[in-house]
């Protein structure tokens, strides 16, 4: 029986970091009345991280929470880019994800902090940077510095809730070696490359077909032979694993699903956006990472 774990449905950058944040954007020198610093990011990936790293000292809206909701595509709200307007630190994902959200915030007195500019992720590339290890610490280290230099005052409060936020990461990172350890080079396929950092970070090998993998990367549409050429690969036993995005569903989709049900290829589905089950980025990559250690066991 083909075995299906369900997630997303169900259930450092030193001081020269700093400046390459700052040069997205001007940032304020100082909190507001109140004695927190108004944080806005365009998902909630981030979103939760800049509130596990700010605590009470910050008050972070995340525009888009739902996995209903394309980040890609998004058509912001008046709300949305007042919103933006009035942050004193903004952050964006960048690569070409929300470039909505990129575009708002550059009118913005703010401190931005483009997440996969800070990972050395560019424009075109994989932009699905939360599943990438690097990226995370790399983005919560610019977050804590932009925090930083907001309210300097409060540099010590930053300081440990960045060094808690570590742990947390650490505790991931420790489950993702042991994962690492025993797939040995695992052969996968996935439907959409969206996972593709955390199958390279847990020491995966892509098996994705090449046509299949270039048409979804170029949003166009597979061709037959791509389709067969992937199914076929399933039903051989080349790929030994199938990543799905359940975000992104569709006949075509269901055509490689049932290939993989019918192959007994063991599955792990989840979707891009962060489930609103999870408070934090953390807790959904560990949630994931058990997932990925159980479909390889």
């Amino acid at each position: 029986m083909y075995r299906i774990v369900r997630i997303a449905i169900a259930a450092l950058a030193s001081v020269g970091m700093l400046a390459s944040v700052a040069a997205c954007g001007s940032g304020r020198s100082s909190s507001k009345k109140n004695g927190t610093i108004e944080v806005v990011a365009s998902v909630n990936q981030w979103g939760t991280v800049a509130k596990t790293l700010g605590g009470g000292n910050v008050n972070v809206t995340s525009i888009i929470n739902s996995t209903n909701v394309d980040a890609h595509d998004y058509e912001p709200t008046t709300s949305d880019i007042a919103k933006l307007q009035k942050a004193q630190v903004i952050i964006v994902n960048g690569a070409g994800y929300d470039a909505w959200a990129v575009k708002a915030a550059q009118s913005a007195n703010a401190t931005i902090v483009n997440a996969a500019a800070v990972g050395g992720v560019n424009d075109g590339e994989n932009p699905h940077v939360w599943f990438s290890a690097d990226v995370r610490k790399a983005v919560a280290q610019a977050i804590t510095e932009a925090y930083e230099q907001a309210d300097a005052a409060k540099k010590s409060d930053f300081d440990k809730l960045h060094d808690q936020w570590k742990s947390e990461e650490n505790n991931v990172e420790s489950k993702i070696a042991e994962v690492k350890q025993k797939s040995d080079g695992l052969a996968y396929a996935a439907t959409e490359s969206v996972a593709s950092y955390l199958a390279e970070d847990m020491g995966l090998t892509d098996a994705t077909p090449s046509g299949y993998a270039r048409a979804t990367a170029n949003e166009s549409e597979p061709t037959p032979t791509d389709i067969r050429q992937f199914a076929d690969a399933l039903k051989s036993g080349e790929i030994k694993l199938l990543i799905v995005n359940t975000q992104e569903e569709s006949e075509l989709t269901g055509k490689i699903t049932n290939a993989a049900k019918s192959a007994n290829v063991p599955m792990v589905e989840l979707t891009e956006q962060m489930p609103e089950q999870y408070d934090s980025l953390t807790a959904w990559m560990e949630s994931l990472v058990d997932a990925f250690s159980k479909a390889i066991a």
